[in-house]
């Protein structure tokens, strides 16, 4: 669907709350709450938590360019949780056999010490997968090809360009499965929602269905800012090891991720060319990571978005 309301772009206030797409359901994060709604055969399901930011309790990692990688991380942790909680929702005819290492995690170890090792491990796993296919596979693949060894800037630009297709194959194999075209609909859902929320509007479907469902404020944009700022940062890189080029990576790691994300936060707060041009390859991938939703669909997302609005107006207002 083209992204046809020009004031998409251009909202007179930016919402710091944000939002995941769940296994039937969203997850919204306020300043202060975290909303969890699914829909399932019995009607909406909720789950509100009251927020512990880390950066409460340690100051520093609240400091720009360290603040990504803190901010990051316990994204992903929450976000596993709130994934896994949705996926217990779903009828256990609906649920396949968990995989060898979840069994023996749970005949092992009490339910609630169980479900956190699986989430710590899936963290893990997801990290180490990452670092496999955007870190180690480009090393790799164009460490093969002995004209592109030759010159490190050549290099380290065919390695980020190997990334970037990477990831836009990864996003576009995955976007065919049934259930991730549902997510991914779930995810043009919590967008439409937030645009609609910054626009002033009252939070109905009919005002949120047509709101665009490309948001600069996307995790998605995000990952792909990743991969463009890692051409940059990478390019100090001078070894021509595969493996001790993957070891420089990684220890540039949180330099690269500390960067994306202030680039993406300040894109988020301001409405001129400069920052339209950044934006711009995220909302890209997002004709691919997002799906118009259904009815029902939207519905999830604005009861999620209620729950964390807070109750002083403008608590929320981005960069606050």
């Amino acid at each position: 669907m083209p992204d046809n309301n020009a004031n998409n772009a251009s909202c007179a206030f930016r919402t710091s709350i944000g939002g995941q797409a769940l296994i039937e359901g969203i997850l919204m994060r306020g300043p202060k709450r975290q909303a969890i709604v699914c829909r399932t055969a019995d009607g909406l399901v909720e789950k509100v938590d009251e927020l512990k930011l880390i950066k409460d309790r340690y100051p520093i990692l609240g400091v720009p360019f360290i603040r990504g990688c803190a901010i990051f991380l316990d994204s992903m942790v929450k976000g596993m949780q709130a994934l896994t909680y949705s996926a217990s929702l779903v009828p256990l005819e609906q649920q396949g056999e968990p995989d060898k290492l979840d069994k023996w995690i749970e005949d092992h170890f009490p339910a609630d010490k169980a479900q956190k090792l699986i989430i710590g491990v899936a963290v893990v796993l997801g990290i180490a997968l990452s670092v496999l296919l955007f870190i180690f596979l480009p090393a790799l693949i164009v460490g093969w090809v002995k004209a592109l060894t030759q010159s490190y800037v050549v290099r380290n630009l065919s390695e980020g360009l190997v990334r970037v297709v990477i990831l836009i194959g990864y996003m576009k194999l995955v976007s065919g499965m049934g259930d991730v075209k549902r997510l991914f609909s779930y995810h043009g859902a919590e967008h439409k929602t937030i645009f609609c929320y910054e626009h002033g509007k009252e939070l109905t479907v009919e005002n949120v269905r047509p709101e665009s469902r490309f948001h600069p404020r996307c995790g998605t944009s995000f990952l792909l800012v990743v991969v463009l700022v890692s051409i940059l940062v990478n390019s100090v890189v001078r070894v021509s090891n595969t493996f001790a080029r993957v070891g420089c990576h990684l220890m540039l790691l949180p330099v690269v991720v500390g960067i994306s994300y202030e680039i993406n936060r300040w894109c988020g707060a301001h409405d001129n060319r400069l920052s339209a041009i950044l934006s711009a390859p995220g909302k890209w991938l997002q004709r691919i990571t997002t799906n118009e939703p259904d009815d029902s669909m939207i519905e999830c997302a604005i009861r999620a978005m209620e729950l964390v609005i807070p109750e002083e107006k403008g608590a929320d207002e981005w960069g606050k």
